[in-house]
């Protein structure tokens, strides 16, 4: 009876809310970095700022997207944790969005050119106001939701677990989708992320390229491997939040790999959006030059990668039970669904 009450649970209002503050924010954004004429009079059109609206406006999207859809699974079972879940990826998504309102607001003080021109300028600030109450509604709302919940129980179901739920459902999908998909998934999350970043990258990519008339080869993979490591911190930092993918135990050295390989992305990403402030620095002269654009960004991402690892390996040493108490009833609860009723 537990398991069936626990599956009844209304979808959370907070997420309703925090939808509805998303999908505000997003078309805003788009109005403000799509046009040409809006954006001309944008306050945040430059970097650093335009680096944070330029992540949000693709990473706020998709969030939302996968958190609506998951209400198709909602009675499925493991009620409890996809409310945990669910609430978690709509604070992480409101706080990406929050972050990009105060990018916002920082350009509207720093009076950059373009804040106090133009007849788009006070529409823009307008509609920034209004998304700051929102955001902050929603993470009031989340906050206190929250605080309700009990944050040390132990997950046992994942978002990809109710994607093959519902395709088993769907007759032309059934045959190809099953739980040895899902494992192979699991067992490969890292490899999906980077697959899925890479791809994304490669649209983005071709679309500025194209909408920029970019002729530069060396422009545009550069570009490719700015969005393609922003894309993949942004995919293991939120997965890690919200559990979309459970993963399986990994070993000391992989996860090393993996926690440096996810803060180079994090500074190429930084560095990108301060580059201007930090090439002084470094070299003389504006930057202007794609090789030295490249050297400096790539650059402080893989000595960020290397210092995190000499750290990670300095200060945590190996424990196996750990890891295996935390995770390993949950991944064997993963490999084996046709296990539990």
């Amino acid at each position: 009876m537990e398991h069936v009450k626990e599956n009844r649970r209304p979808y959370p209002a907070v997420v309703w809310t925090s939808l509805a503050a998303a999908g505000v924010f997003e078309a805003s954004t788009v109005l403000a970095t799509q046009d040409k004429t809006v954006r001309a009079a944008s306050p945040w059109q430059d970097d650093p700022y335009d680096v944070v609206v330029s992540l949000a406006q693709f990473a706020v999207p998709m969030l939302a997207l996968v958190i609506a859809l998951r209400r198709l699974a909602w009675r499925a079972p493991g009620g409890a944790d996809r409310v945990q879940q669910t609430v978690r990826a709509a604070g992480a998504m409101v706080t990406l969005v929050g972050l990009t309102v105060v990018s916002e607001w920082a350009a509207v003080i720093a009076r950059t050119p373009a804040s106090s021109s133009g007849t788009w300028a006070p529409v823009l600030i307008g509609g920034l106001v209004v998304n700051s109450v929102l955001t902050v509604v929603a993470a009031v709302s989340l906050g206190r939701c929250r605080r309700q919940r009990d944050s040390s129980s132990r997950w046992r179901h994942d978002w990809l677990g109710d994607a093959v739920f519902l395709c088993r459902r769907i007759p032309v999908l059934r045959r190809w989708v099953g739980p040895d998909a899902a494992l192979w998934v699991r067992r490969r999350a890292m490899t999906v992320f980077v697959t899925l970043s890479t791809l994304a990258a490669a649209a983005v990519t071709g679309a500025q390229a194209i909408g920029e008339r970019w002729t530069d080869p060396l422009l545009i993979a550069w570009f490719l491997v700015v969005a393609a490591t922003s894309n993949l911190a942004f995919c293991v930092i939120s997965n890690a939040v919200a559990g979309f993918i459970a993963r399986p135990p990994r070993t000391r050295p992989r996860r090393i790999a993996e926690a440096s390989a996810v803060a180079g992305c994090v500074a190429i990403s930084v560095t990108t959006a301060f580059r201007d402030a930090l090439w002084p620095v470094f070299g003389t002269g504006s930057l202007t030059s794609v090789p030295a654009l490249a050297a400096l960004t790539l650059g402080a991402g893989l000595i960020t990668s290397l210092v995190t690892a000499a750290l990670l390996l300095a200060c945590f040493p190996y424990d196996s039970s750990g890891l295996r108490r935390r995770f390993g009833a949950a991944a064997t609860h993963l490999r084996r669904p046709g296990m539990h009723r």
